[in-house]
């Protein structure tokens, strides 16, 4: 069993969702919990943290739960082996939100749980033509976006001497491949801007956490993401996905 806690907020969803049965396609038995807060940002973290707040929807295996939990409470909850977490999609590329908020949050993380590997997601850019109030910090350019997030998870993923999930890489990868050239009329992996889409997004984020974290071959998984609105991923669209992972392996 490999145990993976994710403190985030709804990019951590996205990137969850599907992971326990994915994994559970590739062999690999997991527990995976994310503590969920909307749009939470490093300093809420951390506020949360200090003051004991049972603000965080528990999330297992991909599922919505219905109670609120503290952080020092799911931190005791098992011996972790994983315990990821990320800035806020808004604030990704703004280095100065990250301090001293990460450090205090990791510091803690390896207090109490000494054996776990402390990771950081690496969060993607918006959709070209999103709508959310942060994209203009990067003048609605998600280029920009990309670029100045990509700095600042570099920077605090080797300060801190993380391992660092490359979701951010993967999804503009495969922004330009088709089916995903959105500009051209193509599918967007967004599904509202900025969260990952149901199907498509959410899937790449999923693998590559299995592919990178848990070590898994995504080539030979043959798990498939339940349908969305009556569709289903093509084989052209599963081979493009995990093509693309292998690629910034």
């Amino acid at each position: 069993m490999v145990n993976i806690l994710a403190i985030g907020n709804s990019f951590s969803q996205d990137a969850t969702t599907y992971l326990h049965d994915l994994a559970k396609s590739g062999g690999i038995d997991t527990k995976v919990v994310n503590l969920y807060i909307g749009g939470c940002s490093l300093e809420r973290h951390w506020n949360n943290i200090e003051h004991n707040k049972a603000d965080y929807q528990y999330q297992l295996n991909g599922v919505e739960g219905e109670h609120y939990v503290t952080v020092e409470e799911i931190l005791k909850e098992e011996e972790w082996d994983y315990i990821v977490t990320q800035q806020c999609s808004g604030y990704s590329g703004l280095m100065d939100t990250y301090y001293p908020y990460l450090g205090n949050l990791l510091a803690y993380v390896q207090t109490k749980c000494p054996n776990a590997k402390r990771v950081i997601m690496q969060t993607w850019a918006y959709e070209v033509d999103s709508t959310h109030e942060h994209f203009e910090f990067y003048h609605n350019s998600q280029e920009e976006m990309y670029k100045k997030l990509s700095e600042c998870y570099d920077k605090v993923a080797d300060e801190y001497r993380t391992d660092l999930i490359p979701a951010g890489d993967l999804i503009q990868s495969l922004r330009r491949k088709e089916p995903f050239l959105y500009l051209e009329g193509g599918k967007s992996l967004c599904r509202d801007g900025f969260h990952m889409h149901l199907l498509y997004g959410r899937y790449a984020v999923a693998a590559l956490w299995f592919d990178h974290l848990l070590g898994g071959n995504i080539m030979e998984n043959p798990y498939r993401p339940p349908v969305q609105d009556g569709k289903q991923m093509t084989e052209d669209e599963f081979h493009i996905i995990k093509n693309s992972i292998k690629e910034i392996d």
